[in-house]
């Protein structure tokens, strides 16, 4: 799957989703707020630019989540942003290689 492709189908249901389990899971789950400011910058590059340097943002997400390692006390929404999110990351730097 294409960076492209990740962009077209999981940013939208990320953006769905991460709202949702923020509000849900935030209270034990903190990092969440900061997975939810993230991927909004993401948002707002992938809005101004065809190619946004997403580098950072990965970075920084693999470091937020423990290299999007789902928590055993959450649901399956949980778990699917971590998946999204893990095979986006995959994709875009597969993309850059």
């Amino acid at each position: 799957m294409t960076f492209q492709d990740v962009m077209e189908t999981h940013f939208k249901t990320l953006s769905q989703y991460i709202p949702i389990v923020t509000r849900v899971h935030g209270a034990h789950h903190p990092e969440m707020y900061e997975v939810q400011q993230v991927f909004a910058r993401m948002e707002e590059k992938l809005m101004h630019t065809g190619t946004p340097d997403l580098h950072q943002e990965f970075l920084t997400l693999r470091k937020l989540t423990n290299n999007y390692t789902v928590p055993n006390d959450v649901c399956e929404s949980y778990e699917a942003v971590y998946r999204l999110l893990s095979e986006a990351d995959t994709a875009y730097h597969q993309r850059s290689r």
